[in-house]
């Protein structure tokens, strides 16, 4: 009797591809529907995708004005999106399997482990609990927050649903605004501000360090502070400080941004545009009028973006910082990497090269392509491919113009951003196969 053949599985990292792939058709399906376009607005197949890309991959760049474009059923749908890519399907799916009381085995944790970036399978479950719950309490909190500036703006029932969606896309690092100057009414506001940075600094922490910080806050004799997070919480301060830093330095006499502002505007401005390249998407500020050093600075920090298991995109705090120690080592000449007394093995730190290298590729050539495809001068091009991969959001006013080619080009720049270069990678690649095999070794110059 002949024996069926083992069906492969498929790898976490082809599981979350897939699942982004799948639920932004059904987004784009919903989007596309009638019921979900504003009065007199005729859109169109690519609209939806690209709205809903935008939304699942959490990056915020947006070809119809969203506050307008869509009708509430829309506009929900979008905000269900950011939702669901900000947490992660899978992790959605192992909640969902919880609260109908069914077992979640052995295999899903493991996806959910490779969703959230946990260290370990063990503990996942309620690890997926914690992260949710803290999720959507920090969302609502900030909706709360928010919703005073909110209802004056747009009266008490309209202003709930606004607060609501801005928290969501805030939190989730999404960068979705109703109004088509996003949040520049606001530039004053320190209630807005602080809300609204709180939310994507927040978010762009990671669900680990999240759940780290408060098992410390709670006892710090059983729970300490693990490496990630202290490398996470470093590079995370240094980066907003520069950030606020710089665009202070460098925008302080333009009039086109915070030249004519008083000063209280001119801080809040200041901070908000240091801070939300880190793959926030929001602005109180035009980018298509800032010097180019700035705009330059915001392409460096939209490139490292957030942190690992986060809602951010770009390279992730945590393989900046391990790729920077990594070069600084190898300078000095030490043998292994040490970072705040702990050993990081060989291995994390050819990872943290891999997807700086899988990354740059990504953005050179998805920029070079669009150079031929578009009529669209090379630094807002720049801008706009740097964004779309970081899952930013923050546009120099190039999304518009681009063409029907331009936009796929970012769609797929979105999702290579929000899944990762090194997961889509995995994802696609099939196992080594002799893997314990030795060759012999040999010596290659580097100079």
């Amino acid at each position: 009797m002949s024996r069926r053949p083992d069906r492969r599985t498929l790898s976490p990292a082809t599981v979350i591809a897939l699942s982004f792939g799948i639920t932004g058709l059904i987004g784009t399906l919903l989007l596309w529907l009638p019921w979900s376009h504003a009065a007199g607005e005729d859109l169109t197949l690519l609209d939806a995708l690209f709205t809903a890309s935008s939304a699942l991959c959490v990056t915020g760049l947006i070809v119809v004005d969203t506050g307008t474009a869509w009708s509430p059923f829309g506009q929900t749908i979008i905000m269900v999106l950011i939702q669901l890519g900000g947490l992660g399907l899978i992790t959605f799916g192992t909640l969902f399997a919880l609260a109908l009381g069914r077992r979640v085995g052995f295999g899903e944790r493991m996806r959910v482990a490779e969703q959230v970036k946990a260290f370990q399978v063990g503990g996942v479950v309620e690890l997926v609990r914690n992260i949710v719950l803290l999720s959507l309490g920090v969302e609502l909190i900030g909706a709360l927050l928010l919703y005073p500036a909110f209802a004056a703006e747009e009266g008490a029932g309209a202003g709930a649903f606004y607060a609501l969606f801005h928290s969501i896309s805030a939190s989730n690092n999404a960068g979705f605004a109703f109004y088509g100057d996003s949040l520049s009414r606001f530039v004053g506001d320190p209630v807005v501000n602080l809300v609204i940075t709180g939310l994507f600094i927040l978010g762009g922490l990671g669900f680990i360090v999240q759940v780290n910080l408060i098992g410390y806050a709670r006892n710090r004799r059983q729970n300490r502070l693990t490496l990630h997070t202290k490398i996470v919480l470093v590079v995370t301060a240094v980066l907003c400080l520069l950030g606020f830093g710089a665009v202070a330095a460098l925008e302080w006499n333009n009039p086109a941004t915070l030249g004519e502002l008083p000063l209280g505007a001119k801080l809040w401005g200041a901070f908000f545009q240091g801070v939300t390249p880190r793959t926030a998407g929001f602005n109180t500020l035009d980018y298509s009028v800032m010097e180019n050093p700035t705009l330059i600075f915001t392409m460096l920090l939209m490139f490292i973006g957030g942190s690992p298991g986060s809602t951010a995109g770009g390279i992730k705090t945590a393989t900046f910082f391990v790729l920077a120690a990594s070069a600084w080592s190898m300078v000095r000449g030490y043998g292994e990497l040490t970072i705040f007394g702990r050993r990081v093995s060989t291995q994390t730190a050819m990872k943290a090269d891999t997807v700086v290298l899988l990354s740059s590729g990504i953005v050179i050539a998805a920029l070079f392509f669009l150079s031929i495809t578009e009529s669209i001068e090379l630094l807002p091009l720049a801008f706009e491919t740097m964004s779309a991969f970081g899952t930013v959001g923050l546009s120099m006013g190039a999304t518009g113009e681009l063409s029907t080619v331009g936009q796929l080009v970012v769609i797929a720049l979105m999702y290579l951003g929000r899944v990762g270069p090194l997961t889509f990678a995995l994802a696609i690649v099939q196992e080594p196969k002799g893997g314990d095999i030795k060759h012999p070794e040999e010596e290659v110059l580097i100079s």
